[in-house]
């Protein structure tokens, strides 16, 4: 078990750095807080399962494709996502802005899909994979609220203070009652989010459709076309899926 943990630490450490050259030895010790010696033997472990690749050059090590090929085929088990991506690029199309779809995890969500808009210059840029506690951000609030109070409650005591519990539950009577959610610089500042909350044939939650976008300057006027666009996209994405509420 201890060697599946430290394995998985050394995973989540080299994702982090996906998009940069990778990291040595020493660097990994560091940050995983293990011997050389420990480490190394873990790595090549991890290389031989195709977890892990070294450069030959550089010696620095980075994540192995072994990742992207499970990452696609659980990708591809996911087939409402193939359902409805049709109804996010349109949504994404129509606000100008970028467009997520948040899947309940435990105490998290995990953002599974995200649609860009060309055209606009600003982007708000969250990496697909990445997990949120489930107290913070808008689509996250709109699954809260969507769910029994009971749970929502069970999971927020698990996360927050009791004073912070009892300010996010009357949050989420008022998203519960509006249909949607809204926060403003809860995980980046500067930026703000709509969310709505989307359900399958049998009435339970699949996730949160959301949009992101920067929040200067912007106006009321703005925020409610936001607003209509997406709770109209989040009805034709819940009806697509067979839900009937």
């Amino acid at each position: 078990m201890q060697l599946l943990e430290r394995a998985m630490t050394i995973t989540k450490i080299l994702a982090s750095k996906a998009n940069d050259a990778g990291m040595s030895i020493s660097e990994l010790s560091t940050k995983c807080d293990l011997p050389l010696s420990t480490l190394h033997r873990i790595l090549q472990a991890m290389i031989k399962q195709g977890m892990v690749v070294q450069d030959s050059q550089t010696k620095h090590y980075h994540l192995g494709t072994i990742w992207m090929e499970i990452g696609l085929q659980v990708y591809d088990s996911m087939d409402y996502i193939s359902k409805i991506r049709v109804e996010l690029e349109q949504l994404a199309r129509l606000v100008g802005e970028s467009v997520y779809l948040n899947k309940p995890a435990d105490l998290d969500t995990i953002i599974i899909e995200r649609i860009d808009n060309p055209t606009n210059p600003i982007r708000i840029y969250d990496q697909l994979g990445i997990r949120v506690p489930m107290h913070i951000g808008a689509a996250n609030k709109a699954i809260l609220a969507a769910l029994p109070p009971q749970r929502a409650k069970e999971i927020l005591q698990q996360l927050v203070s009791k004073e912070e519990m009892e300010r996010i539950e009357t949050q989420l009577e008022q998203i519960k009652a509006q249909g949607f959610a809204i926060s403003h610089g809860e995980r980046t500042a500067g930026t703000s989010a709509i969310a709505v909350a989307i359900f399958n044939g049998f009435g339970d939650i699949v996730g949160a459709i959301s949009i992101g976008f920067v929040s200067f300057n912007i106006s009321t006027e703005r925020i409610e076309q936001l607003t209509h666009q997406l709770i109209t996209t989040g009805r034709q994405v819940s009806m697509k899926l067979g839900y009937r509420g």
